[in-house]
């Protein structure tokens, strides 16, 4: 049976690469998969971090126009509230999968959920992507590259581990050693019922 992990990287590095084909925060996503297939959340899932990723770049232009750089933390708001209903929608994959399995008296729950494990790895495909990128310039110190190289390094390890410890999570909720308890993110300041900010300006007005 395939590996979790060897059916989902591949489909962070074809997002990420899809992405770096225009390199712009505003193409449309053209995602290849079926509608509400695991791959197409995947895809999904690793686009919005693409977009998020670049965003965060370029907020951090010192010349950058105060009104424009509002706006663009609004829709990074607005990004990290998409990435954490999409794990959640993740993990809702899991449950399904998972929901007929007998679970052992001395099963244990796990630190993350495997989605928040997915999470971590679309993150990591862009660190890999961009790593190798800063690798093959031209423009830079001989410094430069050889640390970004051994950073390079780092991240593929990290990969392998990940990957690993994310296939061995689920082989074990598979075979009942573990169980899954989902939490809900319930992230406050999106909320205008929940955030003091905005539902002081409401009572305000």
């Amino acid at each position: 049976m395939e590996k979790f992990s060897a059916k989902s990287y591949p489909v962070f590095e074809e997002s990420t690469n899809d992405y770096h084909i225009t390199d712009d925060v505003d193409t449309p996503i053209r995602n290849p998969y079926r509608e509400k297939s695991i791959e197409y959340y995947l895809y999904l899932k690793n686009r919005i971090d693409a977009i998020q990723w670049h965003l965060e770049d370029i907020i951090r232009d010192t010349a950058i126009d105060p009104v424009k750089a509002l706006s663009i933390k609004r829709r990074i708001d607005k990004l990290n509230q998409d990435r954490t209903d999409l794990v959640e929608l993740i993990d809702s994959y899991f449950l399904d999968k998972y929901r007929d399995v007998t679970v052992l008296p001395d099963a244990t729950v796990n630190t993350e959920s495997p989605a928040w494990a997915v999470d971590r790895l679309s993150i990591l495909a862009l660190k890999i992507y961009h790593m190798q990128r800063e690798v093959e310039r031209k423009d830079v110190s001989e410094e430069h590259v050889g640390k970004c190289r051994l950073k390079l390094e780092t991240l593929t390890e990290q990969k392998k581990d990940l990957c690993a410890a994310l296939d061995r999570l689920l082989e074990d909720i598979g075979a009942g050693r573990k169980y899954m308890k989902v939490y809900k993110q319930m992230k406050m300041y999106n909320d205008p019922s929940l955030n003091p900010v905005l539902y002081g300006n409401k009572q305000d007005v």
